[in-house]
């Protein structure tokens, strides 16, 4: 079974129905830390900056549960099959076969065939290739002509990264919804599934550091150079019945809980997908998060396994929760009753994730008593660079 969160600081902020907005209130203890798991570490010392969560409330209420699942249990990948976060082996890292073997590694890389904001000694715009994995510790750049832009290239190039290395990743990430086609199709012709995904945040921070420490410095620099936008959001839509749960909560935990529950999905004992975490962040920061709780929590784990989860926000305007997935997906994940409470806690929610650079989690499990989770995801609010 997989270690229960950690119980001192995780608040319930607010318990509603996923299907209906809150009709009933029942209040509690605020001064009762509320858990998500079970007990497992009350260490922390009253001064830490996770008991900042009683300011975010603590109450409960009900209402008409979700519909009724008819999907079967779901059972976590097998270690081979899991997706680390910070820690992957990396191809260096990973055992040589014979020369000329590539070794299927059991992780994504990233990848970015963009243009640029710089032109060659022709005056025109000049591309380029990035390919990566979550930590940074592989990483490729390769500049193209304009005249070499084209899934042919693109799968050689791809290729040649791929021989080089001696490994192939799992899947290849990637944020730009503009480049689907090409991407897709040079990924396919390598063997490697395409993905599209805003969770490349590892990515566009290295694009950041570029465009300071290369484009910029460029002679052929082009400032004005309009950039190619990562994506473009749909109206969200109606979440479907095999993604509702029964009830869900507004929650916060410190960082080092965040961290505890994070070496479960590693360990592969619980559905879920991770985020390199910036190491500068301290462990008492106060991360939040969205916890759903239903009867069914492996089967829905299972399902939501299945999407690539992007990030949460809240819609005051509409008093809802929505999921952002893949690159242009999102979904009316649950709602809430836009009373003066409830729309202070969800602004609450929304500040101290703000505070913690974006970083927040979605939990599922059986109940708020449970003692394990079946699901653990750690999200991250995503900005396409402009490069």
């Amino acid at each position: 079974t997989s270690t229960p969160l950690t119980a001192h600081a995780l608040h319930v902020m607010a318990l509603v129905s996923m299907s209906a907005p809150v009709t009933a209130t029942t209040h509690v203890a605020a001064a009762k830390p509320k858990r998500l798991g079970g007990a497992h570490a009350l260490r922390a010392s009253p001064d830490r900056a996770c008991d900042r969560a009683t300011l975010l409330g603590c109450r409960r209420s009900t209402g008409a549960s979700g519909g009724r699942f008819t999907t079967p249990r779901a059972i976590p990948e097998t270690a081979a099959d899991a997706t680390p976060s910070s820690a992957s082996p990396t191809p260096q890292g990973t055992p040589a076969g014979p020369p000329g073997e590539i070794v299927d590694l059991p992780i994504d890389w990233q990848i970015d065939f963009c243009s640029r904001p710089m032109k060659d000694e022709r005056g025109k715009k000049m591309w380029e290739l990035l390919i990566c994995d979550e930590s940074r510790s592989f990483q490729h750049a390769e500049f193209f002509p304009n005249n070499r832009i084209n899934s042919v290239e693109l799968s050689k190039a791809i290729q040649r990264v791929l021989n080089e290395q001696g490994a192939r990743p799992k899947r290849f990430k990637f944020f730009r919804s503009q480049m689907q086609t090409i991407i897709t199709r040079a990924c396919n012709d390598v063997g490697v599934p395409p993905l599209p995904s805003r969770r490349c945040q590892t990515l566009t921070r290295w694009l950041d550091q570029r465009a300071e420490e290369v484009y910029k410095k460029h002679p052929g620099y082009d400032g004005s150079s309009s950039p190619m936008m990562g994506f473009e959001t749909s109206a969200p839509k109606p979440l479907p019945d095999a993604l509702r749960g029964e009830s869900w909560a507004f929650v916060a935990l410190p960082l080092i809980g965040v961290k505890e529950e994070a070496m479960q999905v590693s360990a592969n004992r619980v559905f879920g997908d991770l985020l390199d975490i910036d190491e500068a962040l301290p462990d008492d920061t106060l991360v939040p998060g969205i916890a759903v709780y239903t009867r069914r929590a492996a089967a829905l784990a299972g399902w939501t396994k299945g999407l690539e989860l992007g990030g949460i926000s809240v819609d005051l305007d509409m008093g809802t929760l929505i999921l952002d997935t893949g690159v242009a997906d999102s979904w009316q994940y649950a709602r809430f009753r836009q009373t003066k409470e409830l729309t202070r806690e969800a602004k609450e929610w929304e500040d101290v994730k703000a505070a913690a650079g974006g970083l927040h989690f979605l939990a599922i499990q059986t109940d708020e008593e449970a003692e394990s989770t079946d699901g653990f995801w750690i999200l991250q609010d995503f900005t396409a660079s402009q490069y």
